[in-house]
This record gives C-alpha cells, structure tokens and sequence, in this order.
C-alpha cells in the first residue's frame, strides 16, 4: 500500500546519537508492521500487520517505546492488545498517538515476554495545523470543527480489526434521499458493497421532488421545483469587483462530476448539468405593502425603484425610539461585515465556532431584545415575532442569499437522486415503511423491522450488522427504537421543523416573458396572504410553448395555514393571485394543470427542513456523532446548517466516516475525508 513501509530490523541509530546501539534480538520475530511513512501526534492511524510462518498463541499486546527496550513494561504507551491464533486475528491495528509520542520510537509486538515483532523507528512531527487550531475536547464539538476521530476512537476502545471481515459487514441504509444516497456511494468507494436502501415511497430523493406538469418529460421544460431548487455559487462585489466563492456548497457540484464519470460510458442520459439559476430579476412582483398601480397590477422591484411613492410607507412601531435601539443591537451583535462574509463563504464551520464565541447560539432575536436589552413585549414583538431560533442562522443565510451567481440542474434537480440509478440497480426496496430498530445483544446485530400489512401485530424483520438512519426525526420519532441515550432521545423526540407550502401552475404559453415589462426568471414576494414569494422558470428563457410559475412558496406559520385548506382551495387561492399579479391574460391562459406540496403535511417527511430552537443544535450535535446499538444518524437535520443539500451530504461524509472508524478502517475513513474536502472532520 502506498505510504507504507515494510519493517523489520536489529539495529537502530537513535535520534542524536553518534554511534549505532544494539537492538535486543528478536528470538521468535512473527509479527511485521507497516506503518505511514509520516506520523503526527493527536491523529489516528492503521498499522498494517502481517504474520511469520510461527503463529504466537494467546495474548499479545504492541507498544510502542524507545526501539532499545527489552520488556513491554518499558514502553511510551500501549497501542493494541489482542488474541492470536484465533478467527479474529487483526490484519490492521488502529493507532490513535497521543500528543507526547516521542519521534524514533519503534512498535514492539509481546506474547507474553517475548518480543515477536518490531518496526523500523517511525518518524513522529506534532499535530496537524487544523488540529492544533481546533482544541477539541469532545468527540462532538459543537464549538468548531465538530468530529474529532481520535478521541472518537478512544471513547470505541477501538485497536485492531480485522479489514476482510469488516468490509463484509451488512449495512441498512434507511431512506433513500441524498445523505442516504451518497453513503451508499461512499460504502462502495472504500470496497463496502454489502449494503441496501429501504425507502418509503417509490422513488428516491427524499426532498427534492421537480414535478413535471401537465403529463410532461423533463425534456419539455414544462416543470417547477416543489423542494430545493438553486444553488449558491460566488459572490462578486461591486466596488472592488471581487468575486468569492462560496465553499459549501461544492460538495454538490463535486458529486454531480463524480455520477457524471461512473455514467457517462453506459447511462450518458443521466448526466447532471447545472445550467445559471435567475435569483432575482427587475421586473418581478414586489411587496407594495398594499398599493397598486391605475391598472389594478402591482408594482415590481423596478417599478418601485423608479417611483418609491408605488409602496406605501412601513408600519412604524408603537415605540419608534426603542425598535431602532433594537435594530442597532441585533445588527452589532450580528456583526455581518464584508470581512464575516468572506469568513463564512469560506469555512462555514469556523464560522459557526465564531457564531458560539458571539452568543448567537445562546440568543434568538426575540429572547436577545426582551431579556438582554430589556424591550418592552410590543417592540419585540413588532421586530421579530415569537420565533425561538438561534441567531446563527443569519450569519449563513445572508451569505448564501447574497449570492450573485446561482446554479440549477437543467430538466430539474430529481436529475441528480435519478443518476444513481445504476448504482443502486437490486440495492434498494421501494415501498418499504420502517417503523422501528431492535438492538439485538446476543450477535451485536439490529433488526430494521416494518409489517406488510398495517394491521399486522407481528412486524416483518431484516438483520443488519448496522442501520444508517437517513430520515428525519419528524418521522423517527414515530418509531418503536432501542433504549438510546437521554440526550439522542431528545434529540429524536423534540428537534423543530420548519414547515412550507408550495404551489405551481400550469400555463398555455410564457405569457409573463412577452408582457410590456417582461420577466425573465427571479424570485419576488407580495402582500397577498398566503403567497409568500412567487418563482419564474429560470430555464429555457423566451422559449415558445407552455410554462410554469411556482406561484406560491410560503414557510413558517403561513404555510401551516394553508396545509389546512383544501387542495381546491389553496389552489384557488393561488391562480386569483396570478391575476392580480399579470391581470387577465393568467386567468385566460390557465390550464388547470398544477401541483402543490405542503411538506408538514407529507407523509414521508413531516416537515420541510430542520429548524432547532435556541440550544437544540449545540446540545443535540454531540449525541449525532456517537453510535449507540450499532444505529449512526445522518440528513440535513443533524449538520450545522439546514435545509440544503450541501447540509445532507456533508452529513453522509461524516456519517460514513463515523461507521469505518466504528470498523477500524482508518485508512479508508481518511481517503473519504480527503476526497470530499471534509474540511470538519480531524482523523
């Protein structure tokens, strides 16, 4: 392997010292070791290790010490102990070395007294920058850089392994959405193949969900995102015309090059190209608070600029001295300069260590104005509602939203869950509701357990040697599980959704691209209730034939609301809107063909995307990163950020990082880490 050594040797020449030592002889020399050309402290390793044609029998521990040491008591620390000469003899050893290992030690292999096996001195430098920087003392840090696998393995009691039989460990990979999906990649790129999907509906892709309207393919442009739809790629500023790239979400277009090269050769029609995403555009409807144009129309973003007198002023405040004193404080406590904004762009989970040192994970906007700066309830209340989410996610939204080049997926994003077809070819079951894991002690097995029948009172069971949960909590919380720890349990049983509700309809041509001022893709928001923001197609641009508009994305409490209203109803709602917006010709033009998803409403999902409460998120993040009864959590809902795809990949990374450590794989968790830039994870 590459990065390895072969090593056996009698005599060594100390670090310093002028003049060669002796060694003491190996009488009965079985054991061999090939260790990483370069060690450092604080990190994890695999010590590969081969065997003589005499076997030793029984008990065998390897130090590692001084290479003149005679007995294993003069050693710096204890690497692995284990049984020899049984099924379980280890071919790799998993070296975790501690801070104050000393350079040109050697490994020395004892059965019993006897040394039967030692390295070459190993070459020891001090710990990694990233590590030295991030001063963990968890294995979940929710202060930084959060998944630290020395002291994860440390807490595992994790020395040897053995890899053949590790890699043959049967794996269930619950839900089918993109944390799901990419471990599964993940697993076959470090040689795990036995592995399988169990999802609920008939198809992959867990939120993201393109409906094409009207009976329509994706080759007929005629369709609208009802879950993600855009990806945030740089931003360039105007006065220095600096253009910065916004890291995160790379993951994303990283995968897509990846399912682009397995597919290219036999499935080139699966390919994932990412076309420009129109974030805004000036003629858009904007929010008039109220006021309309002689025509009944209201007014657009450019229309307002040009006539600010076609917005009728703001509500002003019962206390207008104490809502600016409030304003001013959010906005310094949040600190959102150009500088943070590159801070963030550039390492968002740095960031997110800054967000704990400020308090934004301490503090939402309402408890900051009413219990820290002491404002009135009235005032609170007319800055920021009764919201009770940390002030975190300001921080991450107002980079990403301040994006001035976006992506998409041309002919929908269900293009990118959908290249993983042949991947997952008769490694999957469609179809399939779980409803519990039992943990069973006997083999240190889990049985992943759903019934054919809803009636059934016997569950149907299938046995895994390890569950991945790759579904959100809204929906596990439901299921009969294991006796996890306190803090999982509440983890599972108390974590915030955020709900939303989205409408798309269905035109006969894209009247809205040949009006007097005509709208060419963009996001826009109106005063209308229960509309929110309105979407145009961003594809396909001044193309004849029919188009969609997503006419209606509402969150939050609005969206509860209209999750109650009848589909007709919403819907309704929605095309009268259409008409107050582009007037008559959306009433002529509307062919009846539509979509809606309400996403607290799904069953399969409960929820639109994972909104923790003040404290939820750094008290909830350490209990992600340990395995309890052989069940690993992954999805958006357990990263540091929400509802993005970035956030469910980056949690399947870690995820599929956690379980080949739990293996002794440190060989292959640190290629995973190193191939998808998980810049989050010390190994």
């Amino acid at each position: 392997m590459a990065g390895l050594k072969q090593t056996s040797i009698s005599l060594l020449l100390l670090a310093g010292a002028a003049v060669a030592i002796p060694a003491p002889l190996l009488t009965e020399e079985s054991i061999f070791f090939r260790v990483p050309d370069s060690i450092s402290t604080e990190s994890v390793y695999n010590v590969h290790v081969s065997y003589g044609n005499t076997l030793p029998q029984g008990d065998v521990r390897v130090v590692y010490g001084d290479c003149a040491s005679t007995h294993a008591g003069q050693n710096h620390h204890e690497v692995a102990s284990f049984v020899s000469g049984s099924g379980t003899t280890p071919d790799r050893l998993v070296w975790a070395v501690p801070k104050d290992a000393a350079h040109g030690g050697c490994l020395h292999a004892y059965s019993g007294p006897t040394l039967v096996g030692r390295s070459e001195p190993v070459s020891v430098s001090g710990p990694p920058l990233r590590k030295r920087a991030s001063l963990l003392h968890e294995v979940g840090d929710s202060n930084g850089l959060w998944f630290d696998g020395v002291r994860y393995l440390e807490s595992c009691n994790q020395s040897s392994t053995v890899s053949t039989k590790a890699k043959r460990k049967r794996i269930a990979i619950i839900g089918g959405g993109m944390s799901g999906l990419l471990t599964s990649l993940l697993l076959t790129s470090v040689g795990i193949d036995d592995w399988h999907i169990i999802e609920s509906t008939e198809r992959v892709g867990g939120r993201i969900r393109t409906k094409y309207l009207n009976g329509t393919s994706p080759e007929d442009y005629q369709y609208q995102e009802m879950g993600p739809m855009r990806f945030p790629v740089s931003i360039k500023y105007a006065d220095t015309n600096e253009t910065l790239d916004i890291q995160d979400h790379k993951m994303v277009f990283q995968l897509a090059d990846v399912l682009n090269e397995m597919n290219t050769k036999d499935h080139p029609e699966l390919a994932v190209n990412f076309i420009p995403w129109i974030q805004s555009s000036p003629n858009t409807p904007a929010n008039s608070r109220g006021a309309r144009l002689s025509s009944g129309r209201i007014p657009s973003s450019a229309e307002i600029a040009a006539d600010p007198s076609l917005q009728n002023p703001p509500i002003k405040a019962s206390n207008v001295t104490a809502a600016e004193l409030g304003s001013e404080a959010v906005e310094h406590l949040l600190d959102i300069t150009p500088e943070r904004l590159r801070n963030i762009s550039t390492n968002v989970f740095k960031a997110h260590r800054e967000a704990i040192d400020k308090g934004l994970f301490h503090w939402s906007e309402t408890a900051y104005l009413k219990y820290h700066l002491g404002l009135d309830t009235d005032t609170v209340d007319f800055l920021s509602g009764s919201g009770n989410d940390p002030m975190w996610g300001e921080w991450y939204d107002t980079v990403y939203f301040s994006a001035t080049n976006w992506r998409t997926i041309d002919k929908g994003l269900n293009s990118l869950p959908k290249a993983f077809a042949p991947h997952i070819e008769g490694k999957i079951t469609y179809g399939r509701k779980v409803e519990g894991l039992t943990y069973n002690d006997k083999d240190n097995t889990v049985f992943v357990n759903w019934r054919e029948d809803e009636f059934d009172i016997k569950p149907k069971y299938d046995k895994y040697d390890y569950a991945i949960v790759a579904v959100p909590f809204s929906k596990v919380r439901l299921w009969r599980m294991p006796e996890y720890s306190s803090l999982l349990s509440r983890a599972i049983s108390t974590l915030e959704y955020q709900q939303s509700c989205k409408v798309a309809l269905h035109y006969e041509t894209r009247f809205w691209e040949a009006q007097e001022n005509p709208i060419f893709g963009g996001c826009g928001s109106v005063d209308i209730p229960g509309i929110g923001s309105i979407c145009y197609p961003a594809y396909e641009i001044n193309s004849t034939g029919p188009g969609v508009i997503l006419a209606s994305y509402a969150s939050g409490t609005m969206a509860r609301s209209l999750a109650a209203l009848s589909e007709k109803d919403h819907v309704a709602l929605v095309q009268r809107a259409m008409v107050e917006v582009h007037g008559e010709v959306a009433a002529e033009q509307f062919t009846g063909s539509y979509e809606r998803q309400c996403w607290e409403v799904d069953e399969h999902q409960a929820g639109a995307w994972a909104s923790p409460t003040v404290g939820q998120q750094e008290l909830f993040i350490p209990a992600y990163h340990r395995t309890e009864f052989n069940t690993i959590f992954v999805g958006e809902h357990t990263s540091i950020t929400h509802a993005w795809i970035f956030s469910a990949l980056e949690s399947a990374v870690r995820g599929t990082t956690q379980l080949l450590l739990d293996l002794g794989l440190v060989d292959e968790a640190k290629q995973i880490v190193d191939t998808w830039m998980a810049r989050w994870i010390t190994i």
